[in-house]
């Protein structure tokens, strides 16, 4: 299992962000992206991820091979912890929760309404959906957000794992998480010439 990038430019309010993203990466590593907001960080991950189609390039991975976490946690607040986990896994063929429970110390919580948890709880469980995907490569936009430091090693350690089992990971965030196995990739240089004319939204910059 591979993801390459090739040539890729990416869009965003019909305008070109980005142009000429080109990386490899083979299974157990990880690629971090850096720049300040407003770079298209979100951007490439929600293209990478196809929530948004690419303008130009190519991306070569085999199909339902990636998970996406953002900055939303995409829980139903009226279930529990375990049967938000439950309608994850089930949804990508999956049955067992234990694992993942367990990496995000939910074990305790198994019972509890998600609507009754702390930001850092939610924030917890929303990763924990990446275990029972079963899927080898994550994309990840700013994973620990809410998160304490304490959560913050749990994440970590679970991504070094999932590098460890031959999984990939492309994440962007302002955090060490301490993986020897990841590449930066600064996307400044790829950054599109704006047209004539062009403004940028502060509302745009607010979600890089």
């Amino acid at each position: 299992m591979e993801l390459k990038v090739s040539g890729l430019a990416c869009a965003r309010g019909g305008a070109i962000l980005l142009e000429g993203v080109s990386f490899a990466l083979a299974p157990g590593q990880a690629l971090v992206l850096r720049g300040p907001n407003g770079s298209g960080k979100t951007t490439l991950l929600r293209t990478l991820a196809g929530l948004q189609p690419p303008v130009a390039g190519e991306i070569a991975v085999a199909p339902e091979s990636m998970a996406y976490a953002a900055h939303a946690d995409g829980l139903k607040p009226t279930l529990t912890v375990a049967e938000n986990l439950a309608f994850w896994a089930a949804l990508h063929g999956r049955r067992s929760m234990a694992t993942a429970l367990e990496a995000f110390e939910l074990t305790e919580l198994a019972g509890r309404m998600a609507q009754n948890l702390s930001a850092g709880q939610k924030r917890r469980l929303g990763l924990a959906r990446l275990l029972v995907t079963g899927r080898p490569i994550w994309i990840l936009d700013e994973p620990t957000v809410s998160l304490d430091a304490t959560a913050v090693a749990l994440f970590a350690r679970t991504v070094r794992a999932h590098l460890a089992e031959g999984g990939i990971a492309v994440l962007a965030t302002h955090i060490d998480l301490g993986l020897p196995e990841a590449e930066t990739l600064d996307l400044m240089p790829f950054r599109a010439r704006p047209a004539a004319g062009a403004e940028r939204s502060g509302f745009d910059e607010a979600v890089e």
